[in-house]
């Protein structure tokens, strides 16, 4: 994929997501299921955006409140638009899946916000148990990928392409079992500090690291993850060192 497309495809996502606001209302409510199939964790996210409200409520489906924030003084005067929740991701061993989707069923959640004159405006989102596999044969200019907790690191030269199998199916172990539909891949890349992010289009599974990143040397570390039309992110993550 040239880097001429890959800029296009950053530029519509851009463009989608401009969408001009008068008056309360919610022009994003996003609630959704992270999983780390590396480090083995799930958490639950939210990314709400729209007001300017001063409060803003989510309810699980038996109408039992999961979230409530308000504003006072001079914040609730100015108004809040943007919010973005992420919650704690215990591993495992800790907290097990099946305990973390009882405490998050899937169902039919409310969002809720009011403004400042007592105006209320609320969305319906469906929370799905349904996660994607973990992206598949990830490759790192023709090397298999690692954990960034083994032993030893691929010693890697640029140019770097990362490369892995479309998704296609459910995750096999987490989770409900059922369709899923790639929505996007996301990119992250994470050199010495200096991070690099993309988003790519579902038939994209391949992506050249920019030379300006690879510059900088050192151990490198990225993530791919597989976003399914219902919002939930399957995460996997490997390292490698610069040659």
């Amino acid at each position: 994929m040239t880097a001429k497309l890959v800029m296009m495809v950053m530029t519509a996502v851009g463009l989608a997501a401009a969408t001009p606001s008068w008056g309360l209302q919610l022009t994003e409510t996003e609630l959704y299921f992270e999983l780390n199939d590396s480090a083995g964790d799930l958490g639950i996210h939210s990314s709400i955006d729209g007001g300017p409200y001063v409060k803003l409520e989510i309810e699980d489906p038996w109408d039992r409140t999961i979230l409530w924030m308000g504003a006072n003084g001079r914040l609730a005067r100015q108004g809040m638009t943007q919010f973005f929740l992420e919650s704690a991701e215990p591993n495992f061993s800790q907290l097990s899946p099946a305990a973390f989707f009882k405490r998050f069923p899937e169902g039919k959640y409310e969002i809720g916000a009011t403004d400042r004159d007592g105006n209320e405006v609320e969305a319906t989102v469906e929370l799905s148990h349904v996660l994607a596999a973990r992206p598949g044969h990830i490759t790192a200019a023709g090397v298999p990928a690692v954990n960034c907790d083994a032993p030893v690191l691929p010693v890697i030269a640029a140019p770097i392409e990362i490369d892995w199998d479309p998704v296609s199916r459910s995750h096999p172990t987490i989770g409900k079992s059922g369709p899923v539909e790639i929505d996007r891949y996301q990119l992250f890349v994470e050199v010495e500090g200096v991070k690099f992010g993309i988003d790519l289009t579902p038939e994209m599974t391949e992506f050249d690291i920019p030379e300006e990143v690879l510059e900088i040397g050192g151990r490198v570390k990225f993530e791919i993850i597989a976003r399914t039309s219902t919002g939930n992110n399957t995460a996997v993550e490997s390292c490698f060192v610069l040659e």
